[in-house]
């Protein structure tokens, strides 16, 4: 009889731990403490979403800065008065603050009807997921005379809203956030394919990953002084980057000369600012990456084929940026008795 039953529960013990994900985390780990977490989270970022579309870049790349430093834990989101947290690192202060205000205000309205039960770092993840399916040119109407009726006319022309993905939750707030943990964690604006894919490859995530990932440099924008050694002192013998479209390096001088104000910002995305969507990796094998970073993917024969088949399919980019996203989340995660959950996602129970 046990040899019979044997198959049977070897295929449950494999199912259950598929249910479970990496290191506990699962999609239903509030199901009965906190049923509603997901729709009140999703309702917190639509409001600001409502108020802003910088919510989209900004949510995404606070999820990213966060996990790449002590893994997924919220610690990027502490408060120091001495200036020394994780946020005050030289790499984490050009985080903007709508992503900043989106847990926040996430947080308060889950406080509201499930006190101290859904740690930061699990409404994060689930706002940075939600900020991708909810993006959509219309959901800002102070976009128009910011971006001009044609640009908002072309993203309407595509498919608005990224794609969908389920969520592993279980994490839990971490205990330590020093500015001093976070050099060489991030990647940088002139790293060239080698060192994008040691830095992912250090964190248990492929090339692939890398270059979906990478995909979300299709929302957002940039401050000049990022990229304009690109435009003006690319080598000793060449001002500009020759891998730059001429009509787009010139395009990018006439919005970022020479001592340009510092708070003067481009779009990543030249075409599609507001939507996300595959036009990024388009946009790179014309020449029109922002970064080096971004420019390399193409540039270098190794990752060119993946960007040329994100190119063409959307679908194969959603779905590789959706399972990227997955990994991302389970980096360095606090489960179980490890760190706690924050009532208020700036400062620590103690």
């Amino acid at each position: 009889m046990w040899n019979l039953w044997l198959p049977w529960l070897l295929l449950s013990a494999v199912w259950m731990a598929a249910a479970s994900g990496e290191d506990g985390l699962r999609p239903d780990f509030y199901g009965s403490a906190c049923p509603n977490v997901e729709a009140i989270v999703r309702d917190a970022v639509r409001r600001k979403l409502n108020q802003t579309v910088v919510t989209v870049p900004a949510t995404l790349r606070l999820f990213f800065h966060d996990c790449f430093v002590q893994g997924c834990d919220a610690s990027v989101m502490i408060a120091s008065a001495r200036d020394d947290a994780e946020k005050d690192a030289p790499d984490n202060l050009s985080l903007a603050g709508d992503g900043f205000d989106t847990v926040i205000k996430a947080k308060q309205a889950v406080e509201a009807q499930c006190p101290g039960v859904v740690s930061c770092a699990d409404i994060l993840a689930i706002a940075a997921r939600d900020v991708v399916v909810l993006v959509s040119p219309l959901f800002s109407s102070s976009l128009l005379p910011i971006l001009g009726f044609a640009v908002v006319y072309t993203c309407l022309l595509f498919k608005s809203g990224g794609p969908k993905f389920t969520v592993e939750l279980g994490r839990r707030d971490g205990l330590v956030s020093q500015a001093a943990l976070v050099a060489d964690h991030l990647p940088g604006s002139d790293f060239n394919l080698d060192r994008l894919v040691s830095l992912f490859r250090l964190n248990n995530l492929t090339a692939s990953d890398m270059i979906a990932l990478s995909g979300a440099h299709t929302v957002g924008f940039s401050h000049c002084h990022r990229f304009s050694s690109r435009l003006y002192a690319f080598n000793s013998t060449t001002a500009v980057d020759p891998s730059l479209n001429a009509t787009y390096a010139k395009a990018l001088m006439r919005a970022c000369p020479r001592n340009v104000d510092p708070t003067i910002a481009v779009n990543m995305d030249l075409y599609t600012p507001v939507t996300f969507d595959n036009v990024y990796y388009r946009n790179l094998i014309n020449g029109e990456g922002l970064f080096t970073s971004d420019e390399v993917l193409f540039t270098d024969i190794r990752s060119r084929p993946t960007v040329e088949q994100f190119a063409a399919d959307q679908a194969a980019f959603f779905g590789a940026f959706s399972s990227a996203m997955l990994r991302l989340g389970r980096l360095g995660v606090k489960t179980g008795s490890q760190g706690e959950i924050r009532r208020d996602c700036t400062a620590f129970n103690n």
